[in-house]
């Protein structure tokens, strides 16, 4: 089962996304590590991506969580997956549940003003949000939760059933 941890910038995906991973015992991505140079820049300097940018990025990281499931592993991932056709691409990669961050533009403002990040501008937030169709199947979670009770909530939503037969990344 592959986790994809989605949201806007600034919901959390990555803080929560490791610690569901740390506790499931699987390997954690981050989908920024998996952008092109141009995607980067293009953040860098405040001009959102458009699907044109997406569509490569995407199918880089369908592919590695491809390869993963196939190995009959778990993995979690953080990922913005703002549209229901990238979550749709990222889908195609087997047996993906998704678990949205959710919370309202205000807090996360606030979050986004006392971090910085390696590319991604604040003000990005408000393309976002203005792109982000929220999910219909996913486990939706609370952003004000404290993180480990985020974690909670998400191991207790997921089928307990399914995850029990993966092995932790890397084990034979």
């Amino acid at each position: 089962m592959i986790v994809v941890v989605m949201g806007v910038t600034g919901c959390g995906k990555s803080t929560v996304g490791s610690a569901l991973a740390a506790r499931l015992g699987w390997r954690f991505l981050d989908a920024d590590d998996f952008h092109p140079p141009a995607n980067v820049e293009k953040m860098r300097t405040g001009v959102p991506l458009d699907d044109d940018d997406r569509w490569p990025w995407l199918d880089r990281v369908a592919t590695e969580l491809a390869a993963i499931a196939g190995r009959g592993e778990g993995a979690v991932l953080a990922c913005s997956a703002l549209k229901e056709a990238y979550r749709a691409r990222l889908r195609a990669a087997g047996d993906v549940r998704f678990v949205h961050l959710a919370g309202d533009a205000a807090t996360i403002a606030a979050r986004l003003e006392a971090r910085r990040h390696r590319y991604m501008p604040a003000s990005l937030l408000a393309s976002q949000f203005a792109a982000l169709e929220p999910p219909g199947e996913a486990i939706v979670i609370d952003i004000l939760a404290p993180v480990d009770e985020q974690v909670a909530r998400i191991v207790r939503a997921l089928d307990s059933g399914a995850a029990a037969h993966l092995r932790p990344a890397g084990v034979r």
